[in-house]
């Protein structure tokens, strides 16, 4: 049986309303019962994934920052962490202060912007998330930064990213979680590092792990889990390399998911 099932939050394990419903928590406690370890696999903050976990009883390393800090519920305890290589750091503060691009720092699971703005506040009340307004990121940049993420039009990101592959080099990762979010880690920050790392902590291999996402961010930890699943919303690409798609956010996806291939139920 699958033993280890990392699932995405936003657009995946939620509603569009931002809920988990009724079922989709009942599957996931019905998959604990029968010795699975359930996990969540996102892009935001431990802050904001551990408030969530707490509402679905998980009591469990979760994936968070893209895959950049995996890190126990209840004892905070770090089992895999990784920060941004500090020259790259720099590179990118420079790319954006020269495009007037907003960028976001994330250092020590809290949140810094340079200045309060629309694209800052929309962030935070997705995530649920308090942040701080410190203008002087090269002081802050003294410390390691889990994730730097920028904040603009879909079109304008996409040439950013293009631009920072060839500006920061191999030693990150770069993506999308959202059109309007472009997000840089370490090149072993990503979801499909962390799983790996995390099967075997739990002793499982990776042919009995699933992982279920919707977005580009999702990709590699798709292609690494023995049964890569992509939500009915997904984006195209995602759902071109994964082994099944499911239903959507909306239709109980991760539910149909657990019931299916879990739970052993038609």
């Amino acid at each position: 049986m699958y033993k280890l099932i990392a699932i995405d939050i936003d657009d995946t394990l939620i509603t569009d309303a931002k809920e988990i419903t009724p079922g989709t928590k009942r599957a996931l406690e019905l998959a604990v019962a029968a010795g699975a370890t359930v996990t969540l696999a996102t892009g935001r903050m431990y802050a904001s994934a551990r408030n969530l976990a707490l509402q679905t009883g998980l009591n469990v390393p979760l994936i968070t920052y893209q895959g950049s800090l995996v890190k126990n519920v209840m004892d905070g305890h770090i089992l895999y962490e990784r920060a941004v290589p500090k020259e790259a750091a720099m590179r990118l503060l420079r790319y954006c202060d020269e495009r007037g691009l907003h960028l976001q720092l994330y250092i020590d699971d809290h949140l810094y912007a340079r200045q309060e703005n629309e694209k800052l506040i929309a962030y935070a009340q997705l995530s649920d998330i308090p942040y701080t307004i410190e203008p002087d990121f090269d002081r802050l940049l003294a410390s390691p930064s889990t994730k730097m993420l920028m904040i603009d039009e879909p079109a304008t990101l996409d040439a950013a990213a293009a631009e920072l592959k060839e500006l920061l080099g191999p030693d990150v990762h770069i993506t999308k979680s959202k059109p309007h979010f472009l997000e840089v880690t370490h090149r072993e920050g990503t979801k499909g590092s962390a799983l790996r790392h995390l099967a075997q902590h739990v002793g499982c291999s990776l042919e009995e792990t699933i992982a279920i996402g919707d977005s580009w961010n999702d990709h590699d930890m798709i292609e690494t889990a023995g049964l890569g699943v992509a939500m009915g919303n997904a984006v195209d690409s995602l759902k071109a390399v994964a082994d099944y798609v499911t239903r959507t956010n909306n239709e109980e996806g991760v539910r149909h998911v657990i019931e299916k291939f879990v739970l052993n139920q038609a």
